[in-house]
């Protein structure tokens, strides 16, 4: 059984033009998978629909195999958690490091457990002592080390991630998909990661998908679609990849 599906979602703001038109997206247990396009493709439309942000307008979004509807979404919120782009805004300044971690926590009635937030900052290298501090406190890496902590404190099954490391510098870029491969394995934490860094997707997803205007035109095994794609659009996106002269 899928552990979450898109099945034949459009989707279309009133009055516009579709953002989405008939995709279908598959992510099975363990097994990471990939969304990539250039911007405007819809990729981050989609993750809003797979996260229950946004209701499809066609085709309907399915968790454990059932619709996820209005009435689902509470326990889906305890399977399945959130990363951002950038660190510095997801934040709130204003909330110690162990408020902010402690979010999902208390929005599932579950209390703000300090044992599970020392767990959840310990899961993704940060002390303990880190939650009676501030976020203007951290480097950019480590804010979405806070971030990530936060998504995983409730123990979720999924963790749907939009350009998580797109905001920071290499060095950083390359600790923090370590510590989501660490995460994918040590906890069972199966990971759709939106992104346009093809590097990052080769180091961290079994599967890829390829959206080109709102449209998904290849899928399939990492590998393959990086290594021998089908479709001309991702050629188009593998031949835009900076290369170092020689």
């Amino acid at each position: 059984m899928t552990l979450l599906e898109a099945d034949h979602v459009g989707f279309a703001y009133r009055g516009g033009k579709p953002v989405l038109e008939d995709v279908s997206l598959a992510v099975e247990p363990g097994r990471n998978v990939a969304l990539v396009g250039e911007s405007g493709a819809g990729k981050t439309t989609l993750l809003r629909l797979l996260l229950g942000l946004a209701r499809p307008t066609s085709g309907v979004v399915k968790f454990d195999g059932q619709p996820l509807t209005r009435g689902r979404l509470r326990d889906y919120r305890r399977a399945a958690q959130a990363v951002f782009q950038d660190p510095y805004s997801s934040l709130d300044p204003r909330h110690t490091v162990g408020r902010i971690v402690a979010e999902p926590l208390r929005g599932l009635g579950l209390g703000a457990d300090p044992a599970r937030i020392a767990d959840a900052l310990d899961a993704v290298g940060l002390p303990a002592d880190a939650a009676s501090r501030y976020p203007h406190e951290f480097s950019g890496g480590q804010r979405q080390r806070i971030a990530i902590a936060r998504a995983v404190v409730c123990h979720p099954r999924l963790l749907l991630a939009d350009e998580p490391v797109s905001a920071l510098d290499l060095t950083t870029r390359v600790r923090i998909v370590d510590l989501l491969s660490s995460l994918n394995v040590e906890r069972n934490l199966t990971i759709l990661l939106v992104s346009h860094d093809l590097g990052v997707v080769a180091s961290l997803c079994q599967q890829t998908a390829v959206l080109e205007r709102g449209r998904l035109v290849e899928q399939g095994d990492t590998a393959s679609v990086l290594g021998a794609p089908s479709h001309p659009y991702t050629r188009k996106l593998l031949a835009s990849v900076p290369r170092l002269p020689g």
